[in-house]
């Protein structure tokens, strides 16, 4: 996949890249009228401190105030969520090597689970990661990646059972104010120092005939760096 078709895919024209210094941690955005207040980033950061990396994105409104109606079924239902797509390996969060575009992911939506090991979440904001590729079927032009039928590709251990490739990690997340944060174990992911990133926040259907592709990004709220090249750089906090 080149870097052009993602950009393409992912591009949110009103975003501005505003890194300040060569050493920035972070990807600064002026806000965007258009985009709902609770999903128009103006600030997303991935820091190391300590023993743990910390994913944070700032919105103008607050964070994780607007969730999607219930369908009331799991086929044709809605998932809102914030995103950074990284530029770590899929082999380096469980899964085979080389599979597309890592992100984590913090979601929400009313009418299904997806828990590792058969654990419920459809109430509550939580963490995916999940590896992201082309397909011109999805409206936002990406999909998380199907797994067919009768393939047994490598998972993670807290892979819910969901034919994607899609992790359901209990990072502790939390949401205060105009800010959602997400903490993990540097060692649990050893390669996510020095590594890129960007800020995403979108739009997640599945799909109405539960045939491949399951689950597009349906739609692109807004990219912190207006096209989705991923100017970030994991640093120390400072």
């Amino acid at each position: 996949m080149t870097r052009s078709f993602i950009a393409g895919a992912l591009v949110a024209g009103t975003a501005l890249l505003c890194l300040s210094t060569a050493s920035a941690h972070s990807i600064k955005a002026d806000p965007a009228e258009p985009v709902k207040a609770p999903f128009d980033i103006i600030e997303t950061t991935i820091v190391t401190t300590g023993e743990s990396a910390v994913f944070t994105t700032r919105v103008r409104g607050e964070a994780g105030s607007e969730k999607p109606a219930g369908t009331g079924k799991f086929e044709g239902s809605d998932v809102y969520a914030y995103v950074w797509p990284t530029s770590l390996n899929s082999g380096e969060i469980g899964f085979d090597k080389d599979q597309g575009i890592v992100a984590l992911a913090v979601t929400f939506h009313p009418d299904f689970d997806d828990a590792a090991k058969g654990g419920k979440n459809r109430d509550i904001w939580h963490p995916h990661w999940v590896v992201l590729a082309e397909d011109k079927a999805c409206g936002g032009g990406l999909k998380v990646i199907d797994i067919p039928e009768g393939s047994k590709p490598r998972v993670p251990e807290t892979w819910p059972g969901v034919p994607l490739l899609i992790d359901s990690p209990t990072y502790p997340t939390t949401f205060k104010g105009d800010a959602v944060d997400v903490t993990i174990p540097l060692s649990l992911i050893g390669g996510i120092t020095g590594a890129s990133y960007d800020g995403v926040t979108a739009g997640l259907k599945v799909n109405g005939n539960l045939h491949a592709p399951l689950l597009c990004v349906s739609n692109v709220f807004k990219v912190a760096s207006g096209n989705l090249s991923l100017p970030g750089k994991v640093m120390p906090s400072k």
